[in-house]
């Protein structure tokens, strides 16, 4: 047969081969329909609930600043302190400085689980209106971090009838004080185990909904991987996927816990660190379980604090979680924990680094692009290259590492 431009062909059709590939298309995009739209955060700091007031976020602010004027007073100091290019210390330490005063804190979770231990309920009831007025009071001063929640407590530690009567006690309470859920907010679901558990978690979030007369959806969560069975699961399989499956569109990110998968894995003490290499082993198996859902990842936290104000000690905790930060960094962990004021500045200034080291480049070669011509590097980036990059480039904004009107806008 001869089409329409005049090509021989000898198949007379492939229309239903066409269905098929569309269908194909259609069932891989609603498994992996991309990468998360928006912001996301570079950190979440948990506090303890009875430890969480209005102030907190200001409160970090104000000692991490006081830290960072005590022990690192000039450029050469805070360079050192946090292994910075002396090229670019200047520069991030006055990001940084702006950042501890304007937003101190991204992402704050109130805790009501690990931080907080298991109470009598009266104490944990007084804790949730206390929680509740302190948020109310954050909200009408405009002072509510972009992003905030609760972790409840756990369903496979047997707290599952406290953490539904958490959840429901404060949801009650701030609808009633405020009259309205304020944006950004997110519960954390720790040590999952089973996808059943995230079932039954999800379906009593449609129930609370119901109830406070809630839109469908707006209760969304994240999950904590903290067991060996959440990444391989009693079948033998790599078990995420299912828990994802198992949240019917509630997930927003999977955060790991440190502590808890390590020491399940039989580490020694001493051993239970963010960078050790069964730590990589799981987050690697995160990473590829979650690529393209639009579930987003967290690494864990740090678990070294300053025992002092002194040089020895704060300077310490600063080198270890600075290197903790940049290790999740170079293997493609854009979000970690902070427990403490002291990780604010080793939080900041290590991701200011790494977004300002080789912006200049990745502008360059984003703008190659756009212009059809070669970058200076002499480099033919791939679709795919550009996507990352200009991905890179949006979180330095987002976070406050650079000015948006450095960055290529999308033509």
């Amino acid at each position: 047969m001869r089409d329409h431009i005049g090509v021989n062909l000898s198949v007379s059709s492939i229309d239903d081969l066409s269905k098929r590939v569309l269908a194909a298309a259609a069932e891989h995009d609603k498994h992996f329909p991309g990468p998360a739209a928006g912001r996301q955060q570079v950190h979440t700091v948990y506090v303890p609930a009875d430890r969480y007031s209005a102030t907190t976020p200001a409160d970090f602010g104000a000692e991490a600043l006081r830290l960072l004027s005590n022990h690192t007073p000039g450029v050469g100091s805070f360079g050192a302190a946090f292994g910075l290019d002396p090229d670019i210390a200047g520069t991030v330490r006055e990001r940084v400085t702006a950042k501890l005063a304007a937003e101190p804190i991204e992402d704050l979770r109130i805790d009501f689980e690990d931080g907080y231990g298991v109470r009598p309920d009266d104490e944990e009831d007084a804790h949730v209106d206390q929680v509740v007025e302190a948020v109310a009071a954050a909200y009408e001063a405009k002072v509510l971090p972009h992003f905030w929640g609760l972790r409840v407590k756990s369903f496979t530690d047997g707290g599952h009838e406290r953490s539904m009567r958490t959840l429901d006690g404060f949801l009650t309470s701030l609808r009633d004080r405020l009259g309205r859920l304020p944006g950004g907010f997110v519960i954390t679901f720790p040590k999952t185990v089973m996808p059943e558990q995230v079932t039954i978690f999800t379906d009593y979030l449609a129930r609370l909904e119901s109830a406070l007369g809630l839109p469908d959806g707006i209760l969304q969560f994240e999950v904590q991987i903290e067991t060996t069975e959440a990444i391989i699961n009693h079948r033998g399989d790599l078990g995420l996927r299912a828990i994802v499956d198992a949240a019917a569109g509630r997930l927003t990110g999977a955060h790991f816990g440190v502590f808890d998968y390590t020491a399940a894995a039989g580490l020694p003490p001493e051993e239970q660190r963010l960078d050790h290499p069964a730590c990589d082993f799981a987050r690697h198996v995160m990473q590829v379980s979650l690529a393209g859902t639009g579930i987003r990842m967290s690494d864990g936290s740090t678990n070294a604090v300053p025992r002092s104000d002194s040089a020895e000690d704060v300077s310490g905790t600063w080198a270890t979680h600075a290197a903790h930060v940049r290790h999740s960094l170079q293997n493609g962990v854009y979000q970690g924990w902070d427990l403490h004021p002291a990780h604010l500045p080793s939080r900041y200034a290590v991701v200011y680094a790494f977004h300002l080291t080789g912006a200049e480049d990745a502008i360059g070669r984003v703008r190659a692009w756009q212009e059809h011509t070669q970058s200076q590097r002499g480099v033919l980036d791939e679709p795919a290259t550009i996507k990352a990059l200009t991905a890179r480039l949006q979180r330095a904004v987002d976070c406050g590492a650079l000015d948006a009107s450095a960055v290529p806008q999308p033509r």
